[in-house]
């Protein structure tokens, strides 16, 4: 197997960190992959802001869904997708006024380039999560900075047209870490289709979740309520406050970006 498919392959997320920085050399290299990252329209609609401030840090671990070793990571990079920069360009170039000569409004971004710029970001981000691997260096990423849209708007002096798309945090893992066992995905049967989308029925999503059934829950018929994975993910994720909290900031910041 060849070193880079070993590297996706027994790539996992690294929470316990060693105490040791990550020099400036290792952090050079792992911004230059994410600089090399696939963009749409070489356009790199993303800006990435290294979250130094511990306060700062502090403060995301509670927004964030308080997850304490936030504060702990050596580094930390806030993916952001950014279309302001274009647009601030789109200005200075005289858009607005060769709009007004075509007798045209300007548009502005709305949530097509919202999406897109989204991509962009997550892209880069997980190319960074690569080439940090690279280097012995784990991550794992924090969706939850999606939550409290507001607050982290304040925090990091965010402008309209960008939005706080993905949170990463960097350190090299303990020992511990680079023991513990790899977490199971899905068989390919259930996620690579041919040519046609394809939906599940009851026993096709039982035998899916078979092994993570027998594996959590062992031989007791339920556990805070729930007998089975859906339930239990249901409750834990899908209707969790923090889950709802998300939706509703997002909401709060598609709305922003929808108004033209």
């Amino acid at each position: 197997m060849n070193q880079t498919l070993e590297l996706v392959f027994n790539r996992k997320s690294v929470r316990v960190y060693e105490g040791k920085e990550i020099d400036e050399e290792v952090k050079e290299k792992i911004l230059a992959a994410a600089l090399r990252a696939p963009t749409a329209g070489n356009m790199m609609l993303y800006s990435i802001i290294e979250v130094n401030d511990q306060g700062a840090k502090e403060i995301l671990v509670r927004t964030c869904d308080n997850q304490p070793f936030i504060a702990k990571a050596p580094l930390v990079l806030l993916f952001l997708a950014d279309y302001q920069r274009w647009y601030d360009y789109f200005q200075v170039s005289g858009v607005e006024q060769l709009c007004d000569q075509k007798e045209i409004a300007m548009r502005k971004p709305q949530e097509g380039d919202l999406f897109l710029a989204c991509c962009d970001a997550l892209i880069a981000a997980q190319t960074a999560v690569i080439a940090a691997e690279s280097l012995g260096v784990g991550s794992c990423y924090i969706g939850d900075i999606m939550e409290n849209y507001k607050e982290h708007k304040e925090l990091f002096g965010l402008p309209e047209y960008v939005f706080p798309i993905g949170l990463l945090c960097f350190g090299y893992p303990t020992q511990q870490q680079k023991e513990r066992e790899l977490t199971r995905r899905f068989d390919k049967r259930y996620v690579v289709f041919d040519d046609r989308y394809s939906r599940f029925g009851k026993e096709e999503f039982k035998e899916m979740y078979r092994e993570a059934h027998e594996r959590v829950f062992g031989e007791r018929e339920e556990i805070k309520g729930a007998r089975n994975i859906g339930q239990m993910m249901y409750m834990r994720k899908f209707d969790s406050d923090f889950s709802r909290e998300m939706s509703r900031s997002v909401r709060a910041m598609l709305q922003a970006w929808g108004q033209d």
